[in-house]
């Protein structure tokens, strides 16, 4: 009789050890966020360092593109294009299957724009981050020209081909990076090169089946002087974006504030 107790005993305690394994059983972790990363112009895919540690971090998987003639990259000037730069993305999203938040910065926002017109179904969101946001017809150009609060122009070198623009040494940290730390001031310096001229000028044509299909959001660079924040309002006014979050920051956030940044782009991944 005992030794029938001690059994039933044994076989109760199993068996609560079990449920109470149950109850506490870990749900299962939700799919991670795709996050593609598209710097801007005179800058490389170093910029997305910090933002992309923070999101990987947050269990998400990033593509930072590099776009050609960018960073260590040698295609000639001559070669390239806005849509040498959209299908270098498009190339990149292909690598997942998943649907991607597609995140642009300043020059970046043509690209992604252009990207959003050619692969709509592969975009959850469109993410621009102090960029040029463009209407059917436009080329980064039309959009620079019409901002006087911009600093960029009369500070930019032509070469004497017309191949490449470049910015002014004394005047690189003060327009892209005037609230940066010393470190990340060193780290545009350092990284920069003149930029490729013939994508500036080409325009964009989108339907709203393709571009306007995708869901945008729009982070505000609030003391930017690149691309000042009036002419951001009225590209977000033209493209009717409800979703807008502001950062209080040069041109460049992702080096003044990165965990700022990457905790606006966890939000608009929610």
């Amino acid at each position: 009789m005992k030794k029938a107790i001690i059994s039933l005993l044994s076989t109760v305690a199993i068996i609560a050890t079990v449920a109470s394994c149950a109850n506490h059983k870990k749900e299962p972790a939700t799919t991670p966020k795709v996050y593609v990363l598209v710097h801007g112009a005179w800058q490389a895919s170093y910029v997305w360092d910090s933002v992309r540690a923070d999101l990987v971090e947050s269990g998400n998987k990033v593509i930072v593109v590099k776009l050609p003639g960018h960073g260590s990259d040698t295609t000639a000037p001559h070669l390239l294009s806005l849509n040498v730069y959209r299908d270098s993305v498009i190339n990149a999203i292909s690598a997942t299957d998943n649907n991607v938040i597609l995140v642009g910065h300043s020059m970046g926002g043509m690209v992604i724009t252009s990207v959003a017109e050619k692969i709509p179904h592969k975009i959850s969101k469109l993410v621009y981050i102090g960029a040029f946001l463009p209407t059917t017809g436009q080329a980064l150009t039309d959009l620079a020209y019409s901002d006087p609060g911009s600093k960029l122009g009369p500070l930019l070198r032509p070469s004497a081909d017309q191949l490449t623009l470049d910015v002014k040494p004394d005047s690189l940290t003060y327009l892209f990076i005037n609230d940066g730390s010393p470190a990340s001031k060193e780290l545009v310096l350092t990284n920069y090169r003149a930029e490729p001229a013939i994508p500036f000028a080409n325009k964009v044509t989108l339907t709203s089946e393709g571009f306007g299909s995708v869901d945008k959001i729009y982070i505000k660079t609030l003391q930017d002087i690149v691309i000042s924040p009036a002419l951001q309002d009225r590209m977000i006014a033209a493209a009717g974006i409800k979703t807008v979050y502001t950062v209080n920051t040069s041109h460049s956030p992702f080096l003044a504030e990165p965990h700022t940044v990457s905790a606006l782009l966890l939000k608009a991944g929610q």
